[in-house]
């Protein structure tokens, strides 16, 4: 009997990297991520919007207080988006309008500072997501320990513009 797990799916094309001659062997640490900024979610909006704003950040990681776990992020766009409608307040918590991770059943791409640039471009694409397309990656190291940063589809781009073809 045929595993069918096995077998290749007909309908969906193979992801192929548009700027794989630019990556030339580059991996996440070639994007030269800067350090990840991490808030819990008891930490204000208002904190939040300061730190993002003074990094030039679009995506923040939110950790636990107590063991520095990954629970979630905050987009900075969804955040402007939530106080202008009224529905956070800047003296709010971040966990009114953070976007928690999945953790039963839910299977992670892990993105660390060695994963080739084609696998990142993959990623964002939605090539492991059953399609769904991804604006940035939570760098971690293997384990899945630390957040070591965050890269967003920009940076990749930015990252093609300075490489010469």
């Amino acid at each position: 009997m045929t595993d069918v797990m096995a077998q290749p799916s007909t309908t969906s094309k193979p992801f192929v990297s548009k700027w794989a001659s630019r990556y030339r062997g580059a991996t996440v640490e070639d994007l030269d991520p800067p350090p990840a900024l991490s808030l819990t979610p008891s930490d204000s909006i208002s904190l939040a919007l300061l730190s993002a704003f003074e990094r030039d950040y679009t995506h923040l990681t939110i950790v636990s207080s107590s063991n520095r776990a990954l629970l979630g992020y905050i987009s900075i766009p969804h955040l402007q988006s939530l106080l202008e409608s009224g529905k956070v307040k800047p003296e709010g918590e971040i966990k009114s309008a953070m976007i928690r991770f999945q953790r039963k059943g839910a299977r992670y791409t892990v993105i660390t500072m060695n994963t080739p640039l084609e696998e990142l471009e993959g990623f964002f694409e939605g090539k492991d997501n059953d399609g769904q397309k991804q604006d940035f990656a939570v760098i971690t190291d293997a384990g899945r320990r630390f957040v070591l940063g965050v890269a967003t589809r920009g940076d990749l781009e930015e990252f093609v513009k300075r490489r010469p073809a």
